[in-house]
């Protein structure tokens, strides 16, 4: 088996999380919510953060949502074009608390420069520089 790329992840949060999925991950990182229409009108239980055109989050609204901890979740890293003083910058314009800044954590695509911020459900996202 040769495996490509990751099609998805799969992410459960709060029922009722969808203005805060929204705010953070469209408004504040600019990504693209899709099926939002589909999700709202009760023919899908997911919406999606489109990433990538072939990378999508499925959000998964439940009443039955436990926030994730240190045992059974770390983060989701993302490599982003842009350089980590401009993802710092941009994130600071949004009101977006930097959780941690790493030089060179190590990755699939190999060390670059990275910051870690939190989404409005506990979930941790690694966003790390191009690998030059």
């Amino acid at each position: 088996m040769n495996v490509r790329t990751i099609d998805h992840v799969n992410l459960r949060i709060p029922a009722d999380g969808l203005a805060d999925a929204r705010a953070f991950y469209g408004d504040a990182l600019g990504f693209e919510l899709e099926g939002v229409d589909r999700f709202e009108a009760g023919d899908k239980p997911f919406f999606d953060v489109r990433l990538a055109p072939e990378h999508v989050i499925h959000l998964w609204p439940t009443d039955a949502f436990d926030p994730p901890e240190a045992t059974n979740y770390d983060h989701v890293a993302l490599v982003v074009d842009e350089g980590i003083e401009t993802v710092t910058e941009h994130l600071a314009d949004a009101g977006v608390e930097v959780e941690q800044e790493l030089a060179s954590p190590l990755g699939a695509t190999g060390e670059a420069p990275a910051v870690y911020v939190r989404d409005p459900f506990g979930y941790r996202v690694e966003l790390k520089a191009s690998v030059e």
